[in-house]
């Protein structure tokens, strides 16, 4: 007869798993970016893992050698490889690679444009040698231009309501692919995806900061695609992050969008400067990596130099005022754990769309993988909401 192990003894002594990459919120944050583009081949985890493992909680330099690294190794393995599609994905991996080791450097660090000029490249060539249909467009736009990218669907897809796409606070138009685009075209849509003031290039190459009149780049967007392609019958517009003004101002003023989505909400952004500013007055807050990276993308995206007056401005981005003019459908997420805005301003939101055709609020709880802010690291379970809604509200 054999003993039974002891059970309790030797959970006291078991090894767990971790929840977390590291300590700091953003690496922590921007590890989950970065694995997040698996679902769409934009990365490896084991790749990741790698190259994580050599860098200090905190230390952006270290962050930017160890992903910069990442990419020329995945980028020096292709021309030995035969297939095609293969090294389109590896293209794809070192485009968001570049993205990710520039990201948390300062916005006058030369280094910048070198990684903006490689993952843009990258970006390219992955899509074409993995036979990805898009086409790439500019329009004229106060002094600079405004980027776009079209993502064609299947046959049959102008049958169907179109998806736009647009990010926040810092993301790039070539990111947008990973986020929704291939989950889109699996699923029979075409999705447009565009970059306004203050974001990606169009702040890098022509300077242009964010404006929280977010229905102008907008409109002149969708009249260059109803010129250029067709008018959709439906239109479904979806924000990302900072996104989440940007989009419900613009679809407060544009009757053609029949749907908006806040991915996730953003109800009002002065109130989260303020959380910043208070941070601001702590001993610790110059080696504060979460709150140095958000003060200096502030400062460079609204077009000023002090956190004060960055403060001021965002003091323009609340839906308070507008909110009540929207008429479509509102689909807002929510993250439990969102580390940017508070689950709150969903309720807020919520309530004053007072004029829409419907609303509905999703929480994503710790449980479900979805509590991060915009759901990050759990692409298919808001995908899998996103286009349940959709055919509930357009199928």
């Amino acid at each position: 007869m054999t003993d039974k192990p002891n059970v309790s003894a030797y959970s006291e002594f078991a090894d767990h798993g971790v929840s977390r990459f590291f300590r700091n919120q953003t690496f922590h944050f921007q590890t989950l970016r970065a694995l997040n583009d698996i679902v769409a081949n934009g990365a490896d985890l084991s790749e990741v893992l790698t190259a994580i493992s050599s860098i200090p909680d905190g230390d952006t330099n270290a962050w930017f050698d160890a992903f910069s690294e990442l990419a020329i190794r995945t980028e020096k393995r292709i021309p030995t490889c035969l297939d095609p599609l293969s090294n389109g994905y590896a293209w794809l991996r070192s485009h968001n690679y570049w993205r990710t080791a520039e990201f948390l450097l300062p916005s006058d660090d030369l280094r910048r444009k070198t990684a903006w000029a490689r993952q843009i490249a990258a970006f390219d060539n992955g899509l074409k040698l993995a036979g990805i249909a898009y086409e790439r467009f500019t329009i004229p736009y106060e002094t600079g231009h405004l980027r776009g990218i079209l993502y064609p669907g299947p046959d049959g897809w102008q049958e169907k309501p179109l998806i736009v796409l647009v990010g926040g606070y810092d993301s790039t138009l070539e990111e947008l692919y990973f986020v929704l685009a291939k989950a889109a075209y699996d699923r029979g849509y075409g999705v447009l995806t565009y970059e306004g003031p203050g974001q990606g290039g169009v702040l890098r190459e022509y300077g242009l900061t964010f404006t929280p009149e977010w229905e102008k780049p907008t409109a002149a967007i969708l009249d260059y695609f109803e010129a250029a392609w067709f008018r959709p019958e439906k239109t479904v517009l979806i924000g990302m992050s900072m996104g989440g003004y940007l989009a419900p101002r613009a679809a407060a003023f544009d009757l053609r969008i029949s749907g908006v989505v806040a991915y996730d909400v953003l109800f009002d952004m002065g109130s989260i400067a303020e959380r910043y500013t208070a941070l601001a007055q702590k001993p610790e807050a110059a080696k504060n990596p979460d709150l140095v990276w958000a003060v200096d993308n502030a400062c460079w995206t609204l077009g000023v130099t002090t956190l004060p007056e960055a403060a001021k401005a965002m003091t323009s981005y609340t839906l308070r005022d507008v909110s009540q003019k929207i008429t479509s459908d509102v689909l807002i997420f929510v993250g439990e754990n969102d580390h940017f805005v508070p689950a709150s301003q969903a309720d807020d939101f919520a309530k004053a769309c007072t004029g829409a055709r419907s609303v509905e609020t999703v929480t994503f709880d710790t449980l479900s993988g979805g509590a991060e802010h915009c759901q990050l690291g759990a692409q298919t379970l808001w995908h899998a909401t996103f286009f349940s809604w959709m055919i509930s509200k357009f199928s």
